[in-house]
């Protein structure tokens, strides 16, 4: 098994209507394995850091106030493929193009309230993973059922 990992954040909009379980169970579901997991209240300059490459554009000053606003839940998953096969269990950006079975596509309607945040490749996850989590508390465990996903 490969042993990609990638971030994925509950946003404040998906922790105030309890999508919290629903997050966690899809990506479960699929087979990939929860390696860390917090809840906290980031503060502006620590979303300032992970939103970085984003902050040239317009909405960059809302999005860090916003993200701000309330508690999040940064988890890292593990699995092969995991960063692209992520980025299609949340759907597009924009919850309007998601389809139906994603989590924008049920869960989303407006793309400033897209209730999660998910790494767009192996090395932003790398950075992102690093920013959110020490080494010490990304756990390396084998899951019972793993010779039932992976070949």
């Amino acid at each position: 098994m490969a042993d990609e990992r990638t971030f994925i954040m509950v946003k404040p909009d998906g922790v105030h209507r309890g999508l919290v379980g629903e997050i966690i169970k899809r990506f479960e579901q699929k087979g990939f394995k929860l390696v860390a997991l917090k809840f906290v209240h980031a503060s502006e300059d620590h979303l300032k850091k992970h939103y970085e490459a984003l902050s040239s554009k317009p909405f960059f000053g809302g999005l860090v106030k916003y993200m701000s606003s309330g508690p999040l839940v940064p988890m890292v998953w593990e699995g092969k493929n995991v960063v692209k096969t992520g980025r299609i269990i949340l759907g597009e950006t924009n919850p309007f193009d998601s389809k139906p079975g994603t989590i924008r596509g049920d869960f989303g309607i407006e793309v400033g309230r897209n209730i999660c945040h998910g790494s767009d490749s192996v090395e932003s996850a790398k950075i992102e993973v690093a920013l959110w989590f020490h080494d010490a508390e990304l756990l390396n465990w084998t899951p019972v059922a793993t010779p039932w996903i992976y070949e």
